[in-house]
């Protein structure tokens, strides 16, 4: 008899390759010709000298990796002072960074869940999210998109610890939680409010200082935020913010800070100093708003549908899957990079153009952007989104 214990997964490619949802890697040169509208670089600070240089220089001083966990020597005075950095520039008490804002968003609903507590959760969270529930042994109550009288019920039947999350700005179509309203009703049941700030950081805000700042709600003694360091400051990294002894508390029970490498110096140093770029240059943040809101104008101009974007991300719907990637295909092959978002990826099962509208965008870039994507649209595109719109996703 043969031994074949993965003969399953051959299935299961079958089935991907069957239904057009094979996910491929595609390596990337080190320079391209091709305008990039397909990362999260909203500022344009990955690439900027002064980042890439604070990056080489932290290398250069304290070497490639942090040699640890943070709780042994993996913390640097680099990553006490980015959290002394980052704390005060989003208006919150304490700051603790993490390797990637993935590990962030777990530590962060594990360690202030556990077994007897109730996590309500937006149906349209990042997959960070959806996995920090998971692990954290709560219950967990998934309540429809932007549905804060939803977020209340589900409150109001539970007794004991609670914490409502949600992202501040949404990954897939650009739309922002009603982070207020999510407020008030958490303060009313008692309950901590979680949010995930990684594509508010940098780009709402005043001086991109988040979408917490900006609906007046930052440093509240019942909010906690979650950011990367990977989309605006260009680096890699992640951290929660919140009360000191929030703070605290994550240091001591926290597994995804207590058992994994600190983040690497040269994150750290790059981090820091995008921070201090935006805060030099506070104007790229509504630059970033405004290429934003010019992309969505001009590509609905055209006849196609696109999410009026509360941030800096512009989805696009397509028909189908397989037209989504025809599409990405054509835009690329034509010199621009676009996100292509497709199931399971999506939580309304909608195809997509992801579209990432960054603040150093030219107008010639922006021109040459939305002649390429309206003229390499699939047929069908105007009324197969427009039948989408009526999504619950569509609607924000």
């Amino acid at each position: 008899m043969s031994y074949a214990p993965f003969d399953w997964i051959d299935d299961e490619a079958r089935r991907r390759t069957d239904a057009g949802l094979v996910r491929t890697l595609r390596p990337r040169a080190s320079r391209t010709d091709l305008l990039d509208l397909a990362s999260n670089d909203y500022l344009g600070l990955t690439r900027h000298p002064e980042v890439t240089s604070a990056a080489a220089e932290a290398a250069r001083e304290w070497g490639a990796g942090a040699t640890g966990s943070r709780l042994v020597t993996g913390t640097t005075t680099l990553h006490a002072r980015l959290e002394r950095e980052l704390a005060e520039f989003c208006g919150f008490e304490a700051a603790l960074v993490f390797s990637s804002g993935y590990a962030a968003n777990l530590a962060a609903l594990t360690a202030l869940t556990g077994h007897d507590a109730l996590i309500v959760s937006d149906a349209g969270n990042h997959a960070s999210i959806v996995d920090g529930c998971r692990l954290s042994r709560a219950a967990t109550a998934v309540v429809p998109h932007a549905d804060p009288e939803a977020v209340r019920k589900a409150l109001l039947a539970h007794t004991g610890r609670a914490v409502a999350v949600t992202d501040s700005v949404f990954s897939v179509d650009g739309d922002a939680a009603p982070l207020a309203l999510l407020a008030d009703v958490c303060e009313d049941a008692g309950a901590a409010l979680l949010v995930d700030d990684a594509h508010g950081l940098g780009v709402l805000g005043d001086g991109g200082r988040g979408a917490l700042a900006a609906a007046g709600l930052a440093g509240g003694p019942g909010i906690v935020a979650t950011l990367t360091l990977s989309k605006s400051l260009g680096s890699q990294g992640g951290a929660v913010l919140g009360p000191a002894g929030v703070i605290a508390h994550l240091v001591n029970s926290a597994r995804t800070f207590i058992f994994d490498t600190g983040l690497a110096p040269a994150a750290v140093g790059a981090a820091s100093c995008a921070l201090t770029l935006l805060r030099r240059e506070p104007e790229r943040a509504g630059r970033a708003r405004a290429v934003a809101a010019e992309l969505h104008g001009r590509l609905t101009a055209a006849g196609l549908t696109a999410v009026r974007p509360d941030a800096a991300v512009v989805s696009v719907r397509a028909p189908s899957a397989e037209s989504a990637v025809r599409w990405a295909a054509e835009c690329r092959a034509a010199g621009l990079a676009v996100g292509c978002f497709r199931p399971p990826s999506v939580p309304d099962g909608v195809s997509r153009l992801r579209l990432t509208a960054r603040a150093d965008l030219t107008a010639a870039q922006i021109e040459f952007a939305v002649a390429t994507i309206v003229g390499s649209a699939p047929r069908g595109s105007v009324e197969a989104a427009d039948a989408a719109a009526g999504s619950p996703a569509a609607a924000q």
